[in-house]
């Protein structure tokens, strides 16, 4: 049973979150595949998403090198990856495919897609036939737009689908782009990013502006592609226009700002982005072992999850429940409850809402 306690908090971010509490959703014992959730194992978890009726489906990273999922019954299944780091196809049998680091994933309908972030590749999982396929990339590691078969990427380290699913963002960390995959016809192009290292300028295009090392991407309903970069320790957006702007982030490591200006809080590695349903946006802040939140409008930075410290003391308080270098925070569809991949515990967290 998922462990329950009722100590509630107050609102995170001045109205935008509710309180809520802290409720261990996975991980922390020793079961394998059909165990329950709450006793299994898992290691290095680093991205949770969700079909439309809810049911959660998260990566493995390092040593865990596997997709799964958190069945009707609550119980661990392991859809693809035998556990092993390769590039093997599983010749039909996903459980007999290997993967490389796998970063991320992102559910459309029944279709889910897989950031094979070390392979360079996005790959595809139908959930209805339990198939493992190619999507996009060679495998060989370069820079190539166009048809998804023959485009080449460095490191698919994040993806991200736009609302309607018609779009899949890719960080392609490696070639310092974020680019754009049509998922109807397969075709890759560039959105942001010319392939140099630097901060990009406020209002310029953003295909022809340098960026850090786009560490995560994610996109709302409004058509603004938000970007986040990990040693950029910055949180930027492409507006519908293809302009590109920071929105959070002095760009100095460190921990300060909460409750204040965005443009003038600290990241310590930020590792991965979201969207919240009020279009706030949600981050990890990974090497701070905190969840922050930027509020558009009100620019400003809030906390919402975390001590600052590496720990794995659990608490229902998300202020006071300790965080292990986390990679992931969405948003489940029904529910609006925020769930954690507290990687490095290797345990999945959520807050409840009220």
């Amino acid at each position: 049973m998922r462990t329950l306690l009722t100590v509630a908090v107050a609102a995170l971010c001045g109205g935008v979150a509710s309180a809520g509490k802290v409720v261990l959703v996975a991980g922390g014992g020793t079961g394998g595949d059909g165990s329950k959730a709450t006793e299994a194992k898992l290691v290095q978890p680093f991205a949770v998403d969700f079909d439309a009726d809810g049911t959660a489906y998260f990566v493995e990273m390092g040593g865990g090198e596997r997709f799964r999922m958190i069945d009707k019954e609550g119980k661990v299944q392991t859809l693809a990856g035998n556990g092993k780091k390769g590039n093997a196809t599983g010749d039909g049998d996903p459980l007999k495919a290997e993967f490389n680091g796998m970063h991320n994933l992102a559910v459309g309908g029944s279709t889910v897609y897989l950031a094979d972030t070390f392979n360079a590749t996005v790959r595809r999982f139908d959930l209805k036939a339990k198939k493992l396929a190619p999507f996009a990339g060679t495998g060989t590691k370069g820079f190539a737009d166009g048809p998804a078969a023959i485009a080449e990427f460095k490191e698919t380290i994040c993806i991200a689908l736009t609302p309607d699913a018609k779009t899949l963002y890719v960080a392609d960390i490696g070639n310092k782009r974020v680019r754009a995959i049509d998922t109807a016809s397969g075709t890759v192009s560039t959105v942001a990013g010319n392939g140099k290292a630097g901060v990009p300028k406020d209002g310029e295009l953003a295909k022809d502006q340098p960026l850090v090392d786009p560490r995560a991407v994610a996109s709302d309903d409004k058509g603004n592609v938000y970007v986040l970069e990990r040693g950029g320790h910055a949180l930027r957006v492409i507006g519908k226009d293809g302009k590109i702007r920071t929105v959070a982030g002095s760009g100095k490591k460190g921990a300060g700002g909460n409750g204040g200006k965005a443009l003038a809080a600290e990241f310590n590695g930020p590792k991965y982005v979201s969207l919240d349903r009020d279009g706030s946006v949600l981050i990890a802040d990974t090497e701070n072992h905190q969840i922050r939140r930027y509020i558009p409008g009100k620019e400003t930075v809030e906390l919402v999850m975390g001590t600052g410290k590496a720990g794995k003391g659990f608490d229902a308080d998300p202020l006071q429940c300790e965080l292990a270098r986390p990679h992931g925070v969405s948003v489940h569809p029904k529910t609006g409850d925020l769930f954690i991949a507290d990687s490095d515990n290797g345990r999945i967290l959520k807050i409840e809402r009220k």
